[in-house]
């Protein structure tokens, strides 16, 4: 067939591009399969060491998360690589410009390049690992994610934080051993402070058997005086993350003794004179 004066074979056109295509579509279909394989032999991997190892769950999500995000950064490199060659295009000149553009954007990116060595620290130190609750870069919260360029950090709102690892410094972490239980409970300054410690004392005995408690709690008296009552303390060792419900329990129990046995927890009044 004849167009514009040129002789075309669409035989030969669909012969040369039939071959190309289904090419294309067997490297698709074979990375829609090694993928997910991929990704599952990690996570079984990982399972196997940490039981060897006896690793902390926390470590193990950390490094799965790293490592499957690795592999799939990987693994669109060669389906790239692999589509280019198909296609006949040479990758060596290609490869030769990208490192010279990845020489000058490291250059021009040193926050980039910073993010990715402090992502490699905090990973190395263990500073922080997924489901950590902690306190860095002015937002608190759970630890979901930590890459190499970014740390994803859930807060107690719902909101997802995208921390640039650059920005982590002074990391508080809050999930290293136990935490501490506090309570403060205010009686009026006509209360007998002894009786008021004694049940204090009594309740506290009822929660040193409870299992989530790992050392109290105790009633270590009085702490401050306030403007309208005098201030008495609580405190306790718990599990790590069940601080804030012991300290609900107990809140409520103290409350219920307290009516029981007629001490006063007071709160603000007001006295209006009238001439």
């Amino acid at each position: 067939m004849e167009i514009f004066g040129y002789t075309i074979d669409f035989g030969e056109i669909v012969g040369a591009i039939l071959p190309v295509i289904g090419q294309i579509i067997l490297l698709l279909i074979l990375y829609a399969i090694v993928v997910p394989i991929g990704k599952k032999l990690i996570e079984r991997a990982l399972n196997k060491a940490s039981i060897r190892q006896k690793t902390s769950p926390g470590r193990m999500k950390t490094l799965e998360k790293l490592l499957v995000n690795l592999f799939s950064y990987v693994m669109i490199f060669i389906l790239i690589v692999m589509l280019l060659t198909t296609l006949g295009i040479e990758i060596g000149p290609i490869i030769a410009g990208a490192g010279v553009a990845g020489l000058a954007i490291a250059f021009g990116a040193q926050g980039l390049v910073s993010d990715v060595v402090t992502g490699f620290f905090v990973l190395l130190e263990r500073q922080i690992e997924v489901d950590d609750y902690v306190t860095t870069a002015g937002y608190d919260g759970i630890v979901e994610e930590i890459g190499l360029r970014t740390t994803k950090i859930r807060s107690f709102d719902g909101t997802l934080n995208y921390v640039p690892n650059r920005y982590i410094e002074g990391v508080a972490n809050h999930s290293r051993g136990n935490m501490r239980a506090l309570v403060d409970i205010g009686i009026s300054y006509d209360t007998d402070i002894d009786q008021a410690i004694k049940v204090l004392e009594t309740i506290c005995s009822e929660f040193q058997l409870d299992e989530r408690f790992k050392d109290g709690p105790n009633a270590i008296g009085v702490q401050s005086f306030g403007a309208s009552d005098v201030v008495l303390r609580v405190v306790g060792q718990t599990e790590n993350g069940l601080q804030w419900e012991c300290e609900r329990d107990m809140k409520k129990r103290i409350k219920e003794v307290f009516d029981q046995q007629n001490i006063e927890i007071p709160y603000p009044h007001q006295v209006l004179i009238q001439k």
